[in-house]
């Protein structure tokens, strides 16, 4: 079962992951298009954004892992939460250990978060 994560507790999160793991600055996974990101996009603040459409993931699993490893913090974000969820299981699947989603994605970031993030 993936965590569920609120944007509100997102900074104790990244808080913890980045005091196991010192040396990673953990990852938000946005997963939406790229029209989205020319809409509304989070500013990274203690985090490394990386973006790769839920449509390329499998094809860029390899990535991931490389880059990242398997054991990296990974919070998965889309607009709404629903496909970041999708993504999420599969990386749970893939073998990938702390990975967790972004409940109501950048929509309920922009509410709890940053209201400087457009909705649309």
């Amino acid at each position: 079962m993936i965590s569920q994560l609120s944007p509100a507790d997102f900074k104790v999160w990244r808080d913890s992951a980045r005091a196991a793991m010192p040396a990673a600055l953990p990852v938000v996974l946005d997963v939406r298009e790229p029209w989205e990101l020319q809409t509304a996009w989070v500013k990274e603040d203690g985090f490394m954004l990386v973006h790769i459409p839920m449509r390329e993931i499998a094809a860029r699993l390899a990535e991931l892992q490389v880059s990242h490893g398997t054991s990296h913090s990974i919070a998965c974000l889309c607009h709404h939460g629903m496909r970041s969820q999708q993504v999420a299981n599969y990386l749970a699947q893939s073998g990938f250990t702390k990975v967790v989603n972004l409940r109501g994605g950048i929509d309920a970031w922009s509410q709890q978060v940053d209201p400087s993030v457009p909705l649309y």
